[in-house]
């Protein structure tokens, strides 16, 4: 039996890359980790608990807002803005970006997450998750601005997904290769099942977008 690998343990061997490192970027992925579990705790039990429907709102791009993707978005912003590793987030269920309370310290990331992309799925049994992005401030001062948040995709910290579905599985990248965590319920601890995910050079299937100007 292979030893087991978690996502702690990871995001500990990854700092040592870093020797400069102060622990705060550990940290602020440790507690994203726990506000995932939270979310895949309640995705699994929606059909018993009272999170199901509309919660009678539109978000950003004029789409329906579900009660799961308020929950959804109250545990990261809840899980996050205290931690002292952040200055701003910005989410799709808000129209603004989401300040630090001021009193709380704050950190010199940016957190930008969809909280549950695909929710309107949930009551069909289909496969919803989270997507996430970090960056690092910019802008002078303590506070992040929006221009933070508008950052090119190459300048990412780290960035990630998380698919709640018959398992939970946290993918994510900080630059160093690409690895997949599956959550093991019975000791609510993300553990290492897909190590170095890579594109395979030739494979059968592929996708692309199509984008109008």
């Amino acid at each position: 039996m292979k030893p087991f690998y978690t996502i702690g343990r990871h995001i500990v061997e990854q700092e040592k890359h870093f020797p400069d490192a102060t622990g705060e970027f550990t940290n602020l992925l440790w507690d994203l980790t726990i506000a995932f579990k939270i979310i895949s705790r309640e995705v699994n039990r929606a059909g018993l608990a009272d999170i199901l429907g509309m919660a009678g709102r539109r978000n950003v791009h004029g789409e329906d807002v579900l009660k799961l993707d308020v929950f959804a978005h109250d545990v990261i912003v809840r899980a996050m803005e205290h931690g002292g590793h952040l200055c701003l987030m910005a989410s799709e269920e808000s129209p603004e970006v989401i300040e630090i309370p001021k009193r709380y310290r704050k950190g010199k990331y940016i957190l930008l997450f969809d909280p549950l992309d695909g929710s309107s799925n949930i009551d069909v049994g289909i496969s919803v998750g989270t997507i996430f992005s970090i960056l690092r401030k910019q802008s002078p001062g303590e506070s992040g601005q929006l221009q933070d948040c508008l950052q090119p995709g190459i300048q990412q910290v780290a960035a990630g997904y998380v698919v709640y579905g018959s398992s939970t599985m946290l993918v994510y990248s900080t630059g160093q290769g690409v690895n997949g965590f599956t959550l093991e319920p019975s000791v609510g601890e993300f553990l290492l099942s897909h190590p170095n995910l890579k594109i395979p050079e030739v494979g059968s299937i592929y996708a692309f977008s199509l984008f109008d100007d």
